[in-house]
């Protein structure tokens, strides 16, 4: 097994050596653009970090994503665990069901990017995920000691659906809130965000479980998701890079309607 994975990561970084590009030839989209125009020697890391820290809607963003992120990987880390108090000898299904979440958690993110990509709902879908989120870590919390693991299969599928799809949806609304600065700072606060979260989550989860059980373990969790829920109410959707695009399209048509005026007075 530690062999396959070698060589998966082997693969993977001649791959990133020799065919990945260091950027697209062309930028996606207008205001990535803009940001190319930039002279390089004009960006600072810690300039850029320092702005960012005063967005108040990126800094509200970090924690809600560092709550929802932390959560998920308090869960996972956790599952095995939790699993087997509740159904001992069962550590194969327990295998099963995080494979369940993985499987899930790929087909949410999927399907929100598509739905973000086509709606550009930025605040409504990230708060409605968030919001299944909670939804669904609650029914877990609940019906995870009910001694049916089929249940366990399902509860934990649709947890692993909105949790997992979150995680798109906070890189995209981050890049959103923050533009015109880089993504790979934005998306790495995220990250750290997480981490950090994450770290105390199964920390703490994990003495709670010791002490109090499972379902107080689970409740915790739940505590903080509806803390990252009401945080993520008070993001004020200001989409900068949606309106520089948006900008940068009237101003290209602006400049055709007068080059077809210019050519229709001249004799």
């Amino acid at each position: 097994m530690f062999f396959m994975t070698a060589g998966v990561a082997t693969l993977l970084f001649i791959l990133v050596v020799f065919v990945f590009q260091e950027k697209p030839p062309y930028p996606p989209s207008r205001a990535q653009a803009m940001i190319h125009l930039a002279a390089p020697e004009e960006y600072s890391y810690l300039q850029s970090i320092v702005r960012l820290f005063r967005n108040v809607n990126f800094v509200l963003l970090i924690v809600s994503y560092g709550l929802n992120t932390g959560c998920f990987y308090a869960l996972s880390t956790m599952l095995n665990r939790m699993v087997v108090l509740n159904y001992p000898g069962e550590e194969l299904n327990a295998g099963r069901i995080g494979l369940t979440i993985i499987v899930s958690g790929m087909l949410g993110a999927l399907i929100t990017g598509i739905w973000l990509d086509r709606t550009k709902m930025y605040k409504q879908t990230t708060l409605m995920v968030y919001i299944m989120s909670f939804v669904g870590m609650v029914i877990y919390t609940f019906t995870l000691d009910l001694g049916y693991i089929w249940v366990v299969f399902v509860t934990a599928g649709v947890l692993g659906f909105f949790m997992t799809g979150y995680l798109p949806l906070g890189f995209e609304f981050a890049a959103e809130l923050t533009y015109p600065e880089s993504e790979g700072t934005s998306s790495g606060l995220l990250n750290v965000s997480a981490q950090i979260f994450g770290i105390i989550f199964t920390i703490s989860q994990g003495q709670i479980i010791d002490d109090f059980g499972t379902r107080a373990g689970n409740l915790f969790l739940c505590a903080f998701l509806f803390v990252g829920t009401i945080i993520t109410a008070f993001i004020k959707p200001d989409l900068r890079r949606q309106r520089a695009n948006l900008e940068n399209e009237q101003t290209r048509l602006q400049a055709s309607n007068s080059q077809i005026m210019n050519y229709g007075i001249v004799p």
